[in-house]
C-alpha cells in the first residue's frame, strides 16, 4: 500500500495521539453520558471500543472528532491542547484524522472516486499526484469497478466501503471509525479490519467503536469498554 501517514512537528514530540483526563459530558436532559472518562492512545496504538448501546461509544467519537466539547476534564490531541481550542484551530486537528461516521456523510453529487478524493483535494494535493492511491483504495474496499458511481445509487454496504476508503487514503495520523463493518458481510469485515491493520503497521493511531467483540478480538487490538459513561482499561 502506497499510502503513508503524514507526520508533524507535534506528532514528532509526543508519545501519546489521544489523551483523555477526568472528562466528563452531558446534555441538559442527560448530564452523565460521560463520567471522568480518562484514556491514552499512544501514538501508533490500535484499540477497539465496546460496550452495549446506548453506553456512549459514538458519543467518545464526536468529542475526539471535536464535533462536542467536554463539559469537564482535559483533552489533548496530538500533544496540543483541544479541549478548549478556538474554532478557527479545528481545522487543523481535523486534517490529522480520518473518520469513519455510521452515517457516512458522502456528497451525493459527487463520484466515488471524487467522495475519496476530497481530503486530499481540500489539503491541495494536485489530482495527478492522488490518483493512482484513489483508485488503489476503490480496489481494495471492493469499489474498483464503480469508481464513477454516485452514493445514491450504491448499497449501504458499498457506502460504507466508500467512507473508509475516504477515511484512510491521506494516511492520516488518527483514524476514528464508528462501526465500520456494521453494513458490510463477514468476509468484507475481515478485508476491512486488515485495512486497518495495514494502516497501523504504518504508524497510524486506530480507534474502532464497535459492537462487534469477536472482530475485536480476533483483531488482536487492546479492547476497551465502555459502561455506565466509564472507559475500562482506558490508561496506558
Amino acid at each position: 500500500m502506497s499510502v503513508q501517514p503524514r507526520r508533524t512537528t507535534e506528532s514528532a514530540s509526543t508519545t501519546d495521539t489521544v489523551r483523555l483526563s477526568g472528562v466528563g459530558f452531558g446534555y441538559a436532559d442527560a448530564p452523565g453520558v460521560l463520567r471522568d472518562v480518562n484514556l491514552t492512545l499512544p501514538v501508533g496504538s490500535f484499540h477497539f471500543l465496546t460496550g452495549p448501546s446506548g453506553a456512549g461509544k459514538s458519543t467518545l467519537l464526536k468529542l475526539l472528532t471535536l464535533a462536542e466539547r467536554p463539559t469537564a476534564g482535559r483533552l489533548e490531541l496530538f500533544g496540543l491542547d483541544a479541549g478548549f481550542a478556538r474554532r478557527s484551530s479545528l481545522p487543523g486537528f481535523r486534517r490529522r484524522m480520518g473518520v469513519v461516521f455510521q452515517d457516512f456523510r458522502l456528497l451525493d453529487h459527487l463520484s466515488a472516486f471524487d467522495n475519496v478524493a476530497l481530503p486530499l483535494r481540500l489539503s491541495g494535493v494536485r489530482r495527478e499526484a492522488y490518483a493512482d492511491d484513489v483508485r488503489e483504495m476503490l480496489d481494495w474496499v471492493g469499489l474498483g469497478e464503480r469508481i464513477n458511481a454516485r452514493p445514491p445509487s450504491l448499497s449501504g454496504g458499498e457506502k460504507q466501503r466508500l467512507a473508509i476508503a475516504r477515511a484512510v487514503v491521506s494516511g492520516p495520523d488518527l483514524i476514528l471509525a464508528d462501526e465500520p463493518t456494521g453494513s458490510v458481510d463477514d468476509a468484507m469485515g475481515e478485508r476491512l479490519l486488515k485495512l486497518f491493520q495495514a494502516m497501523n503497521r504504518l504508524g497510524t493511531t486506530v480507534l474502532i467503536a464497535s459492537h462487534d467483540e469477536a472482530l475485536a478480538e480476533r483483531s488482536g487490538a487492546k479492547v476497551l469498554r465502555l459502561e455506565r459513561g466509564r472507559v475500562r482499561g482506558g490508561e496506558a
